[in-house]
């Protein structure tokens, strides 16, 4: 896909899972990006046709699936998750130290 694609405005484009229909008509192509996610979708979804025969052809299929690129939340959901659980932690640890303050006081 890297080859296929050089637009400099694409950024660091990561496929994280790709699933297929049962009748290998489509694929869904998950992915993660740095940058800005809504320009990539925009040229991934523009891509989209050019990609297909060298995909189709890479798998050996003779008809290349329609792509559908969807970006994967599943990442920045993890570190939004990453983040509240780490500033729980720190409050925790501050309130901790506090009833040790008072107690000893």
């Amino acid at each position: 896909m890297r080859r296929e694609l050089r637009d400099p405005r694409l950024g660091m484009v990561t496929v994280t899972e790709v699933r297929m229909s049962s009748d290998l008509a489509y694929a869904t192509v998950y992915y993660s990006v740095l940058g800005d996610s809504g320009e990539a979708q925009a040229i991934l979804d523009k891509a989209a046709p050019q990609l297909r025969g060298p995909v189709g052809r890479a798998l050996g299929l003779r008809h290349s699936p329609e792509l559908r690129f969807v970006k994967d939340e599943l990442i920045e959901g993890g570190a939004r998750l990453t983040e509240l659980i780490n500033q729980a932690v720190k409050e925790d640890e501050a309130r901790r130290r506090q009833a040790e303050q008072s107690e000893g006081e």
